[in-house]
C-alpha cells in the first residue's frame, strides 16, 4: 500500500497522547463511612472492573478512529510497481462532421459526446483533442470546457485514417510512455481498415456512437434543365436513404421570399421541376423538412444577371446576315477574316461562326477542338470550294465527314421541332404548308451519332448537330440558297447563339477547388472580396486583361450566398453548399477488429483506461471505516455498564 500525501502518517504519533493521559490518569476515591461494610466492599470490586474494561474499549475505539481519519488523508493507494511510474499519454479524437448530426437515445450525437468527456474525464488530467478542424494540445478539460461546448459541425473533411494519422502525431514516440488514442465517431463506411493500424506503442480504444433513426432525405442537387427566352426551368433532385416518404414538401425562396412550393414523394430518388423567369436574378434557397439530418435540407444557389454571348465570325465570304441577327441586345458580335485572325481571341468568345471559308488551316483546326473542348460552340457553313482535307481534319473530331458536292436542287422540307432549337415556342404547332427553303448546290454530309435538326426532302441533312458542333451542308450565300431569307434563319442562329452561352454554375460545393470568373478590370492596389453578413474572406485571384479568375478550396467553410465585392460595390453572387455525401448513414462493422477496445460509451471508455493502470484508491475505505468505529464508540458509551 502506497499514499500519495504520506507526511500525514507523522502525525500518527499524536495518538500516543492519549494513551499517555490513560495510563498516567490518577483518580483518588472519596472514602464515606457506610454500615454493612462487605457489601458495599462487593459493589466497589465489581464497578471497578467494568469501569475498566470500558474505558480502554473507548480508548482504542477512538484511537483506531484518529488512525482511520488520518489514513483517510493520506490517501492510501495500491498499484503495480510498473505501471506506477509510468507516464501516461492520452489523445481524444472527436468527430464533427455533419453524420454526426443525427439523434443517439440523449439527443445529438455529438453535442452528447461533449458532454460525456466533460463529465468522464477528470478535469485537471493533461491530453490532447482533436476534431476534424481544430486541434487542443496538451490541456486540460477545465481550460478548454467554454470551447468544447462552443464546438460545432465542420464541412472539413478528416478521413478516418487521416484523423488516426493526426491524433498519432500529437503523441510522444517514447516508448515508456502509455499512449492512449480514444476515437469517437458514427464511424461512417469508407476504404480504411482499422486493423492496419493495430500496434504495440499505441492502446486505441474505438467509441461507436449509434443513431437511433437511420431514415434521411437529402436535397441532392439542382441544375436548369431547359431554358428559353421567356423561362428556365430548374429541377430538384431529392434522395432518400431510409423507407418510402409520401409527401415532401420543398419550398423554393428568393431572397427569403417563398416564390413557390410544392411536395414530392420519394422511394429512392424523386425530383421537383420549378418555372423561373428569365434574365432576372435569383438568390435562391430550396428546403425540405426533415427531422434527420439538418445540413442537407437546404440548397443555395443564385443566378446573375446574364451576360451578353461572345460571337466571333471568321469570314471568307459577306456577314451582314450574321450582324442583323447578333445585334447588340443580346450578343457582342466580332468579325476577321481568316487571314487576319488572333487566335488569343478564341478562348474568349461562347460561338465561332466559320463563315464559307475555303481551307481551313491545321492551327486553325487544333485551336478549334481545344475551344469545343471547353464548351465552345461552332457553326460550319462550308464555301462551295473547300479543301475538303481541312475539313475533315475538323469535322472528325465530331464524328462528321464532307464528301461530293452534288448539283441537285432541293428543298428543305423537315423541321425537327423536338430539337432544343425549336422546342421552346419558335413554333406555335408544326407547320404544313410551310415556304420552305431550297438549296442548288449541296455537300453529302455523313455524320455517326449526329442530330438532324433540318433535312431535305430525301432524308439527307441540311443542318447537324453533334455535341458542340452545328454544320450546314451547302453554302448560304444568295447565289446558291435562299435560306438567308427563310424565316428559319433567325431562330435557327438566334438560338444556336443562345445555346451557346455556357449555363449559369448555381453553386459550388465547399472543400472542393471551385473556380469562376469575374468580369471586371481592378486598379492596382483593389481585391475582390466575398461577403455573406459578417463574412468577409479574402480569396485567391489572378488578374487577366478582361476579367478575374477567383479560385476557392477550403473557404469558405459557411453556405450561403455570398456577393463578389470590390470594395463595397457587389458584381456578382456565388453561392456554396456542403458536400453531400455525410448523409449516408452507412456505418461499418467494428466487430471483425480484434485487440482493440470497442465500446459505445464514453464513460466506460475512461473507466476502462483508468483501471488499466492499475492504480486503486483506498480512502474512501478508510472513510467508511472511521464512521463505523464512530458507531461502535457510541454504542459502548450508551450500552456497555
Amino acid at each position: 500500500m502506497q499514499f500519495k500525501h504520506s507526511e500525514l502518517l507523522y502525525t500518527l504519533f499524536l495518538l500516543l497522547i492519549p494513551i499517555i493521559v490513560h495510563l498516567f490518569q490518577l483518580r483518588k476515591f472519596k472514602k464515606i463511612t457506610f454500615t454493612n461494610v462487605a457489601f458495599l466492599k462487593e459493589a466497589t470490586l465489581q464497578t471497578r472492573k467494568s469501569s475498566q474494561i470500558k474505558k480502554w474499549l473507548i480508548l482504542f475505539t477512538r484511537l483506531l478512529l484518529f488512525a482511520a481519519i488520518i489514513l483517510a488523508f493520506a490517501q492510501p493507494f495500491t498499484s503495480k510497481s510498473e505501471t506506477l511510474n509510468q507516464k501516461i499519454e492520452t489523445v481524444i479524437y472527436l468527430d464533427n462532421s455533419f453524420s454526426m448530426q443525427a439523434k443517439g437515445n440523449k439527443g445529438e450525437l455529438f453535442k452528447r459526446a461533449i458532454q460525456d468527456i466533460i463529465v468522464s474525464v477528470p478535469e485537471d488530467e493533461d491530453m490532447s483533442i482533436v476534431t476534424n478542424d481544430k486541434v487542443f494540445k496538451q490541456t486540460t478539460i477545465k481550460a478548454i470546457k467554454n470551447e468544447l461546448l462552443q464546438l460545432n459541425y465542420s464541412a472539413n473533411e478528416l478521413s478516418a485514417r487521416s484523423a488516426l494519422l493526426k491524433c498519432k502525431t500529437l503523441l510522444s514516440k517514447n516508448q515508456t510512455i502509455k499512449n492512449n488514442i480514444v476515437f469517437i465517431s458514427d464511424f461512417q463506411e469508407d476504404e480504411f481498415d482499422f486493423i492496419e493500424v493495430n500496434d504495440s506503442l499505441n492502446n486505441l480504444h474505438l467509441v461507436k456512437l449509434e443513431p437511433v433513426n437511420t431514415n434521411n432525405i437529402t436535397i441532392d442537387s439542382a441544375y436548369i434543365s431547359t431554358s428559353s427566352a421567356a423561362a428556365i426551368e430548374l429541377t430538384v433532385t431529392l434522395r432518400n436513404n431510409g423507407a418510402y416518404q409520401d409527401n415532401i414538401p420543398i419550398s423554393l425562396f428568393n431572397n427569403n421570399n417563398l416564390i413557390a412550393k410544392t411536395s414530392i414523394s420519394v422511394d429512392k430518388t424523386g425530383s421537383a421541376t420549378f418555372s423561373l423567369p428569365t434574365n432576372t436574378v435569383i438568390l435562391g434557397k430550396i428546403t425540405i423538412d426533415d427531422a434527420n439530418l439538418t445540413f442537407d435540407d437546404t440548397l443555395f444557389f443564385n443566378i446573375n444577371k446574364p451576360e451578353k454571348t461572345n460571337v466571333l465570325a471568321i469570314n471568307q465570304a459577306d456577314d451582314m446576315f450574321l450582324k442583323r441577327i447578333f445585334t447588340d441586345n443580346d450578343f457582342k458580335y466580332a468579325s476577321a477574316n481568316v487571314n487576319n485572325l488572333s487566335y488569343n481571341d478564341i478562348s474568349n468568345q461562347s460561338l465561332i461562326i466559320l463563315n464559307e471559308l475555303d481551307n481551313i488551316p491545321s492551327a486553325l483546326a487544333s485551336a478549334l477542338k481545344s475551344f469545343t473542348n471547353d464548351d465552345g460552340v461552332i457553326v460550319v457553313v462550308p464555301s462551295s470550294n473547300i479543301s475538303q482535307q481541312s475539313y475533315n481534319t475538323l469535322l472528325s473530331n465530331y464524328n462528321m465527314v464532307i464528301n461530293d458536292y452534288l448539283n441537285i436542287e432541293k428543298r428543305i422540307t423537315t423541321i425537327n421541332y423536338s430539337h432544343p432549337l425549336y422546342s421552346n415556342g419558335v413554333f406555335e404547332k408544326q407547320v404544313s404548308n410551310f415556304q420552305y427553303p431550297k438549296v442548288n448546290n449541296h455537300f453529302a454530309l455523313v455524320s455517326n451519332n449526329a442530330s438532324s435538326i433540318l433535312q431535305y426532302e430525301n432524308g439527307a441533312p441540311f443542318l447537324s448537330q453533334n455535341s458542340n458542333a452545328f454544320v450546314f451542308s451547302a453554302p448560304l450565300n444568295e447565289e446558291n440558297s435562299n435560306f438567308k431569307s427563310s424565316p428559319l434563319i433567325v431562330p435557327t442562329l438566334f438560338n444556336v447563339g443562345k445555346f451557346s452561352l455556357k449555363k449559369p454554375q448555381l453553386y459550388f460545393s465547399i472543400g472542393n477547388t471551385n473556380s469562376f470568373d469575374v468580369t471586371t478590370n481592378l486598379q492596382q492596389d483593389e481585391i475582390l472580396t466575398l461577403v455573406n453578413n459578417d463574412i468577409n474572406l479574402i480569396p485567391l485571384q489572378q488578374q487577366f486583361s478582361n476579367k478575374i479568375v477567383v479560385k476557392t478550396s477550403e473557404t469558405p467553410d459557411v453556405s450561403g450566398i455570398y456577393s463578389v465585392n470590390n470594395k463595397d460595390n457587389s458584381i456578382m453572387h456565388v453561392s456554396y453548399n456542403y458536400k453531400r455525401h455525410e448523409n449516408r448513414l452507412v456505418y461499418r462493422d467494428l466487430s471483425q477488429i480484434e485487440n482493440i477496445s470497442i465500446d459505445n460509451s464514453i464513460t466506460d471508455v475512461f473507466n476502462t483506461i483508468k483501471s488499466d493502470t492499475k492504480i486503486n484508491a483506498l480512502w474512501k475505505w478508510f472513510v467508511i471505516f472511521a464512521l463505523a468505529l464512530l458507531i461502535i464508540e457510541m454504542l459502548i458509551l450508551k450500552y456497555f455498564k
